[in-house]
Parts: C-alpha cells; structure tokens; sequence
C-alpha cells in the first residue's frame, strides 16, 4: 500500500511526533511506500517527493492586520489544501493517515482529499488518529488554562463555552477564532469524511464517543512502543520525571513537593514554560531534553518515576517507557494513564492535582524500599504492544471497509 502519513511537525518533537515517525518506519518495513505531509522545516527528517509543505505561521512581530490573516488561515488554508493536493496527485495513495493538524494544516486538507479522490475516482482511506481532544473541544485539552481546571463544557457541541471561558491561551481573540473554527467545520460536517479514528485509550474513546458522529468510527488503540535495550543497570537513589515542563503537566505541583521533601533526589529531563521553576532548588537536577540512550539510562537508573499530569492525558509513552525500562510509576489518576500502569503491582496513583496526596506517596515509596523493589520486579513482566503487532491490527483498520 501507499500510506501518506500527515502531521504538523516531520521532525522528533513529542508524543504525536514518536508515534509518526515510529510508525513510518514500522510501515516501510513492511514493505509499503511511505510519504509525510506537514509544516516546512529545517528540522524535518522526512517527507515526501514534490517537496510540498505549509509555510510556518509567525504571530509575533507581525502587524495587526497580518495576524489577523494569520488567525483566519488557522481556520481555513488554501495553502495546506493547494500543497497537499500536490503530493496526492504525485503519490496517489490508497491511505491518507492523519495525526495532529490543528492551526497550521487545518482540516481543509480532508476537504483537498476528498475532491482529490472524486476527481481521480480513486478510493483513498482517511484514518485519523486522536493524540488529544481536538475534534472536540477547540483547545484541544478540556481544560480551562485560566483556571487550570478540567472542563466539558463543549461536549455538548456548543462551542460558544471557549469564546465566554478564553479557553485559548486565556485570550479573547484566540478563543473567538478557536470557537468560528470549531462551529465552521461542524457546520461543514467535515469529519464525517474520516473513516476511522484510532483513539489511543479507552478513556478518550469515551469522550469522543459524546459526538454521536465519531461514536460510529471510533476505536481504541493503544500505543505501542519499540523494545528497550536489555543491560543490567544498577538503580540509583533519585526519583524522575520526564516530559514537557508545563502546567498541565503538573509540574507547578510536583516543584512545589520537591522543596518539601529536600532528602530525596528529583531529576528532570525534559523541557517547557515552566523551566525557570526548577531553577535554586538544591535537590532537582535538570538535565535538560534528552532522547535515545541518555534518556533510557536516566530513566532505568531511577528508584520511580512521577507523572504527576493534571488533565486528560491519553496514551503518555513515558508512563510506558518507565515501566519497560523497569521503573515503577507513580501516576496521575486522570485520563488514559490508569490503563497503563497496574495499580499495586507495577505503581501506584495519586489523586490529580492534591499535592498533599502526593508528597505523601512519594515520601513513602521512597522509605519503603522493599515496596518499591517488588514493583521494579513486577515491571519486568509489563507488556505493550511492539511495533509488529501494533502494525497487525493497524492493518486491519487499513483494510476494513
């Protein structure tokens, strides 16, 4: 098969990016032809033979009334649908495999593969896989940034909740456009074009599944996650937390715990707004973004790891990624992270959010080493799903009809 694999960056950025790129590669070498379609970038590592990309999008330094071309542009592209054409009409493929496109893609892409496929007759699949809450909430987190609370007020389809909350980046103007944007495309009932959509836990399938369109489509899917390098590594006396340093992270929280309990070790590996916070506090160690083998040993060093998420997390690999490299995991309970981690056996939970909760459950992982040692061994038998047998039933999908 030909598979064209879209999505905003073509270059290792996060967890939509790990997957992307994973996944191509898995599908190569299967011994099917792969092209990419997203944003031109120096950093790119893929992408496809025409050399057709969307230009980036710069808000800042612009003129007010280029940000407001701009702000329309994220609603509606006919650049990303002239440039995707373009590779349609060169690679002709039998499945269009969409990822994150919001703002700078935009869903003029499926409008551009539609009449695509009527113009050509060709039969293409759209297959898009959920990383977040896009297709229904116009922030894409279910997530007042104001209040830093949770919220669901758009479920309903009444997207007018984001204009009167700010919900976009706590700015007026960016929640008006972020609400036109949503109420546009229902309108349009674009996304009763996709064929399938992959959610990757059962918590957001449920979420999705408050659309009574996306509940005929919908499937759950759970990452998967390449094997890690098998050495015997001594663990070390620190506890880690890796990912993007933000507020819906938790990372506020878990700062705030970490100078509370100044006899343990923190090591942070990641990036985010939220650095600067780290900064002074004498028992953190940032070591900054870190990928392949630094960040595996990092990792496999550790007595645990926190994953202290305060919104609705998905399918986080690093909550995966711990407990393959054997290190326990003390996790949110919030979103799709309960169905990775084995409560009592492989981690624990806390309760999102309750920093009280906690520091008291890291303070006692920490003290009872025997605890934690039965959880590093029972870490040794957690299973995902390889690459392999993800492609198996990602297959399936593909051919489904």
């Amino acid at each position: 098969m030909k598979i064209l694999m879209v999505n905003k960056f073509l270059y290792p950025k996060g967890g939509a990016e790990t997957y992307v790129l994973s996944l191509g590669e898995i599908l190569e070498k299967q011994g099917h032809e792969v092209q990419y379609f997203g944003l031109k970038d120096e950093k790119n590592v893929v992408g496809n033979e025409v050399n057709a990309y969307i230009s980036s999008m710069d808000f800042h330094g612009s003129n007010r009334w280029t940000q407001i071309k701009l702000a329309f542009k994220t609603i509606y592209s006919l650049e990303a649908k002239r440039k995707i054409y373009q590779v349609l009409e060169d690679f002709k493929p039998d499945i269009c495999h969409i990822n994150n496109f919001n703002y700078q893609l935009t869903p003029s892409i499926i409008v551009s593969i539609s009449r695509w496929m009527k113009k050509t007759g060709k039969r293409c699949k759209i297959i898009y896989t959920a990383h977040d809450l896009q297709l229904i909430c116009p922030n894409h987190q279910c997530r007042n940034p104001l209040t830093n609370e949770n919220c669901e007020k758009c479920l309903s389809g009444s997207f007018v909740n984001c204009m009167k909350d700010n919900c976009v980046h706590g700015s007026k103007g960016k929640s008006i456009i972020g609400m036109m944007e949503a109420v546009f495309w229902k309108r349009y009932r674009i996304y009763k074009r996709i064929d399938k959509i992959i959610c990757c836990s059962d918590f957001l399938k449920t979420k999705m599944d408050s659309n009574p369109l996306f509940a005929t489509k919908t499937i759950t899917l759970h990452n998967f996650i390449s094997s890690i390098k098998e050495e015997k590594v001594e663990k070390k006396e620190y506890v880690i937390y890796f990912g993007r340093f933000s507020k819906e992270k938790g990372i506020a929280t878990l700062v705030e715990v970490c100078k509370e309990l100044p006899e343990i070790k923190f090591v942070f590996a990641g990036s985010g707004p939220l650095e600067e916070r780290l900064e002074g506090i004498s028992n953190i160690q940032n070591c900054g973004f870190q990928i392949g083998t630094a960040l595996e040993r990092l990792v496999k060093e550790a007595r645990f790891m926190v994953y202290p998420s305060e919104w609705y997390e998905n399918c986080p690999f690093a909550v995966m990624e711990a407990q393959i490299c054997e290190t326990p995991v003390l996790g949110a309970r919030i979103g799709g992270i309960p169905e990775l981690v084995k409560d009592g056996v492989t981690g624990e939970f806390f309760e999102s959010g309750n920093k009280d909760e906690l520091k008291s459950a890291i303070k006692r992982l920490w003290l009872d080493r025997k605890l934690t040692e039965e959880y590093i061994k029972n870490c040794k038998d957690v299973r995902f799903d390889t690459g392999d047998e993800y492609y198996q039933k990602l297959v399936n999908i593909y051919q489904s009809k």
